[in-house]
């Protein structure tokens, strides 16, 4: 069954670049569509799916599908940034410049007077480092406020919410200990492309894959969900992960 519903499926006009392939799942009664961490793609089918049926569910789904491998699976360069006064920093969706401060100033990252200040780092991978932490410290418990609300209305009590770096991924999920974790680089955006990120891993801690139970999740949470997916797909690749020059 699954090679009859793999020539079914190749017969789409899947991206060429996808990795995808084809689970039978005998307890499943309808198609499931998972896209891992990587942007690989599972269909899951039951054992007597109907390869044109599964076909055809597919097809329906192919833009938001692709949108999700495009959000999941490896990013183009990213931006870099210098390390001088003037340089544009964004935090929360508002733009702030960058004050280095003298090699004689002591003290820490902060917003002041509607500047970023930064004391003259060692190198610019100390910068760097000082900018990803100062917005790791200030996201932790602005996520966890901001999530006590979105958590309410998804259903579900996450123990622990915090903003580290998580590399390649904007969001992480651990069922087992209910935690939370956003990439602090999320940082810079508004702060509703900022819950579309949280209500996606905590609906993850009910509900597993991307399939139509976790989409009706993540919309009874998010109504303008579509709106939100189509702005932070524009809004992603501007996001500074530290690279600097």
């Amino acid at each position: 069954m699954s090679i009859t519903v793999e020539s079914a499926l190749a017969a789409l006009p899947l991206p060429a670049e996808w990795r995808w392939r084809v689970a039978v799942r005998p307890r499943r009664q309808t198609l499931g569509i998972e896209v891992a961490e990587d942007g690989a793609v599972l269909f899951a089918v039951p054992a007597d799916a109907e390869p044109t049926a599964v076909a055809d569910a597919v097809r329906s789904r192919l833009p938001r599908l692709a949108a999700e491998v495009r959000r999941r699976g490896p990013r183009p360069g990213q931006p870099v940034k210098e390390l001088v006064s003037g340089a544009s920093f964004t935090y929360l969706g508002r733009r702030y410049r960058l004050r280095v401060l003298p090699t004689a100033v002591k003290g820490r990252v902060r917003l002041y007077r509607g500047w970023l200040e930064l004391p003259q780092p060692a190198t610019r991978a100390d910068g760097a480092r000082r900018l990803a932490e100062w917005y790791s410290v200030r996201g932790t418990p602005w996520l966890a406020a901001r999530a006590e609300a979105l958590a309410a209305r998804a259903g579900v009590k996450p123990q622990q919410i915090a903003a580290r770096d998580l590399g390649d991924r904007w969001g992480s999920c651990d069922r087992d200990s209910r935690r939370i974790t956003a990439h602090w680089a999320l940082m810079q955006l508004p702060p509703a492309l900022i819950d579309l990120v949280l209500v996606h891993e905590l609906v993850h801690l009910k509900t597993s894959g991307h399939g139509a139970a976790f989409r009706r999740a993540m919309r009874a949470v998010l109504l303008d969900l579509d709106d939100l997916e189509r702005r932070f797909e524009q809004a992603e690749p501007e996001l500074w992960r530290g690279a600097v020059e």
